[in-house]
């Protein structure tokens, strides 16, 4: 009896047959696709994630840029006063095409030295709005 079960273990079993033609049949195949280059995927175009509505211009779509200041504006240790008024507070500093101005409330502007458009930067917060015309700020602004 014991010699039968190592007869029967040396023969390969059914499931072994079965695998090794389907290995035979698959010897030599390739997977489709297999060594072939995967072609580039195309860049996704994507618009910008704002609506036009809510974009701000760049700024070189503006002609200048203003913000109020109410304290009086002390310039290397003198208070700035109008030339033409004498106000000393309650300005618009406007900044246009790398100059700054002082704009008091009476209406009278003078160009200011002293400021450069990167202190304007430092001292002015976001904007609130855009405005077609000189005007339209002004009005906005309370001046």
């Amino acid at each position: 009896m014991l010699h039968r079960i190592r007869r029967r273990a040396k023969e390969p079993s059914e499931a072994q047959r079965q695998f090794a033609e389907l290995h035979a049949r698959l010897q030599g195949q390739v997977p489709p696709g297999f060594g072939v280059p995967t072609p580039e995927p195309e860049p996704a175009v994507v618009d910008d994630f704002l609506p036009p509505e809510l974009r701000v211009p760049s700024h070189d779509q503006v002609d200048g840029k203003m913000m109020p200041w109410a304290q009086p504006l002390v310039l290397d240790g003198e208070m700035t006063a109008c030339a033409e008024c004498g106000a000393y507070r309650d300005w618009l500093i406007l900044s246009t095409r790398g100059e700054i101005w002082l704009r008091c409330r009476a209406g009278h502007q003078q160009r200011e030295t002293r400021i450069d458009t990167a202190w304007y930067n430092r001292h002015s917060g976001p904007a609130d709005a855009t405005h077609a015309t000189f005007e339209d700020c002004l009005r906005h602004l309370g001046h």
